[in-house]
């Protein structure tokens, strides 16, 4: 039998995209999976959509936040639910294909690799393709991810029987990243991917990738805080990912548009 997978999907005021979202793991063509959406205190129709997606599908499961939490301590809560061999990650607007969990399933364990990821592609917030690839590194080492967050977090799987439930500090932002860090630290060896873009991430005017400054001081803090360097190591990496980040990571992002 195939083993279990934890899809975990963090909400909050998702109604826009969530049903859209759903669909793209419930059209997997890999069938054992639970999706685990936690409800991080949405004010619009987000809870109502998920209300009625849990009343028709019991592999779909509910959390409800009392108040909102922030994204990582509502990953924290479907990590700690889940019951899965394997755990994955999917925002509430973003999308995978088909065989994505089939396919990277059977990579790891052909592979015997804890931690797998794929390339993906950028789509608009309508869904429209931006024509851009974002092509994952073959292999991906604990140093070569310090200096720079080269997972896509919805294409990300760690095999938690092996490496057990890890969960992510309480950051506002870029706790993923800090995640996968500590999957390869505990995993003892490298992160493999698939070449093949398996997931769809949708870049949205307000997101932190679309704002420059936010996402350097949130980089700060992951050295800061999470990981507790001193001050002058922090910011020793926050260079090391500044020459990472613009002279070899920009190149991840490949045109698919033909001329």
């Amino acid at each position: 039998m195939e083993p279990l997978v934890s899809i975990i999907t963090p909400m909050f005021n998702s109604e826009t995209y969530l049903s859209e979202t759903v669909n793209s793991v419930l059209n997997q063509t890999y069938t054992n999976w639970e999706l685990l959406l936690i409800d991080d205190g949405s004010t619009d129709k987000t809870l109502e959509i998920a209300q009625i997606l849990t009343s028709e599908y019991s592999n779909i499961i509910l959390f409800k936040n009392e108040k909102n939490l922030g994204a990582a301590l509502s990953r924290n809560k479907g990590i700690l639910e889940a019951k899965g061999y394997f755990i994955a990650f999917l925002d509430a607007d973003d999308l995978w294909k088909p065989e994505k969990l089939e396919k990277q399933i059977s990579f790891m364990t052909n592979e015997r690799c804890n931690v797998c990821f794929s390339s993906y592609e950028l789509i608009n917030e309508n869904g429209q393709p931006l024509h851009k690839t974002v092509k994952a590194l073959p292999v991906l080492t604990y140093q070569k991810l310090l200096k720079s967050n080269y997972i896509g977090n919805l294409t990300g799987i760690y095999n938690a029987e092996v490496l057990g439930k890890i969960t992510t500090p309480n950051l506002r932002k870029r706790q993923d990243w800090l995640l996968w860090m500590e999957a390869i630290k505990k995993s003892g060896k490298p992160a493999k991917s698939l070449s093949e873009p398996l997931a769809y991430y949708r870049v949205r005017e307000n997101s932190m990738s679309s704002n420059k400054w936010n996402l350097l001081k949130y980089n700060y803090w992951v050295y800061k805080k999470g990981l507790e360097f001193s001050t002058a190591k922090s910011f020793y990496h926050l260079i090391q990912f500044l020459i990472e980040h613009f002279f070899v990571k920009s190149k991840q992002i490949v045109s698919t548009k033909s001329s």
